[in-house]
């Protein structure tokens, strides 16, 4: 299975990640198969996550499974895709109290002779 994924670089104590495409079986730092972008969590909130988007979207539609973190940062890039794809396996839920109130039974009161 192909992933996307981070790879750590920098120096110690002061971590940059790779977001790379590689296959799930191969090491956190070893081979992968191309770059996609770069995430340095220590930087600035303008220049965190650098992407190219039209690659992430390449190797989406091609199959590659994001890992979770990088899950998050697309989503904070601005990648609407995986939105669509996790709302339409989602479940339905009841749109007014009143529903709420219906789907769920009403809790029983402890019986008071056990208390006794």
């Amino acid at each position: 299975m192909v992933r996307i994924r981070l790879r750590r670089v920098g120096r110690k104590k002061a971590p940059a990640y790779r977001i790379v495409v590689a296959d799930s079986k191969s090491p956190r730092d070893g081979k992968f198969i191309e770059i996609v972008g770069q995430y340095a969590p220590r930087s600035s909130d303008a220049q965190k996550v650098n992407l190219d988007l039209a690659r992430v979207n390449y190797w989406l539609d091609v199959g590659a499974q994001p890992s979770d973190t990088v899950r998050s940062l697309l989503r904070r890039a601005g990648e609407t895709r995986l939105g669509r794809k996790l709302q339409a396996s989602a479940v339905a839920l009841p749109e007014n109290a009143a529903d709420e109130s219906a789907a769920e039974p009403a809790a029983e009161p402890a019986p008071e002779s056990a208390a006794e």
